[in-house]
């Protein structure tokens, strides 16, 4: 167990019957950071994330937030985090103050205190001008603006988050990473769950990646890229055929800066070294086996060639749904 850490957890496991959801977890968070728990669905993070903030009790191995046993000391636990849910039962026909108050009489918060705290947490949130219009003419942006001021009402060391922008637009997941950035700066620590790529990469300070209930590798955005290794050529071929493929895969691996190929739907996806000179040697090998090359892509390591790297597939549910304001 690290002293120092906000959260430790080590070799959690939580099974229903024969079914196992995770098994041999093992992280900390660092305090006032933002972690990330990346994968897609049913890879294990929500049940990680509901035994943390005391809701699910683990099967085996162990858990502390802030010193405290999960388990143990659930009561304590409670006191010290806030939640944000995927979905909160919000009442579309009180305001987004009236479901403050009513929060904070549920916490027994002080009235003075309560009505400080609300101005201020409607403030960080952007809600101040729309915080007494009633939460059914609310956007899904606003909406989940008013889920993290809930779950900041009770003034939390840590807060977790599920799936904090799923479902939302552009506009408005960008919206709600600054609100999350805000709240690292006044030195909250922050958990998360996410199945979107581009979130966890931009957002988390490290994260853990899960699948199949257990954790893949853990690092910064950028140490779990660098351990990649090599830049990602893809190939668009136009003759398609499994033995074309083939043949092009045993003709690219031949070549000595080249480290792994793998036929895709589209083409062939290489990971190479010294991409001034694999680029055209790999289309040399494409040339003299008479395979038509449609298009090239070319990058350095992105966090779904970690993923894949890690897990051997892609991860599914990526890209969020572009269609709710």
């Amino acid at each position: 167990m690290s002293p120092d850490a906000a959260i430790d957890v080590s070799n959690l496991g939580k099974s229903y019957g024969s079914v196992t959801a995770i098994r041999g977890v093992s992280f900390t968070v660092r305090p006032g950071e933002i972690f990330g728990l990346l994968g897609p669905n049913g890879a294990g993070k929500s049940t990680t994330l509901r035994i943390l903030i005391t809701v699910l009790p683990p099967s085996s191995g162990t858990a502390t937030v802030l010193g405290h046993n999960v388990t143990t000391e659930a009561d304590t636990v409670r006191r010290l985090i806030g939640y944000v849910p995927q979905e909160r039962a919000i009442d579309r026909f009180l305001t987004g103050r009236e479901h403050l108050e009513l929060l904070g009489n549920l916490y027994h918060l002080p009235r003075r205190e309560l009505r400080s705290r609300i101005d201020e947490l409607l403030q960080l949130v952007d809600l101040g001008a729309q915080a007494d219009r009633v939460a059914k003419t609310y956007s899904g942006g606003m909406k989940r603006k008013l889920d993290i001021a809930c779950g900041l009402l009770p003034n939390p060391r840590i807060v977790f988050l599920d799936e904090p922008t799923l479902g939302l637009d552009v506009h408005s997941r960008l919206r709600i990473w600054e609100h999350i950035r805000q709240l690292r700066e006044r030195g909250i620590t922050i958990v998360m769950t996410t199945n979107y790529l581009d979130e966890a990469d931009r957002l988390c300070d490290r994260l853990a990646i899960l699948d199949g209930g257990v954790v893949r590798a853990i690092g910064s955005p950028m140490e779990l890229k660098a351990g990649v290794g090599g830049d990602s050529v893809s190939l668009t071929i136009g003759d398609r055929d499994a033995d074309v493929l083939h043949r092009l895969r045993d003709g690219v691996m031949a070549l000595p800066f080249v480290r792994d190929a793998r036929p895709t739907s589209t083409g062939l996806d290489i990971r190479a070294e010294s991409p001034e000179k694999s680029l055209p040697a790999v289309l040399d090998v494409a040339h003299r086996l008479n395979c038509r090359v449609e298009g090239i892509e070319y990058h350095r390591p992105r966090l779904d060639d970690v993923f894949v790297a890690h897990t051997g597939h892609a991860i599914k549910g990526e890209y969020p749904d572009d269609g709710e304001a």
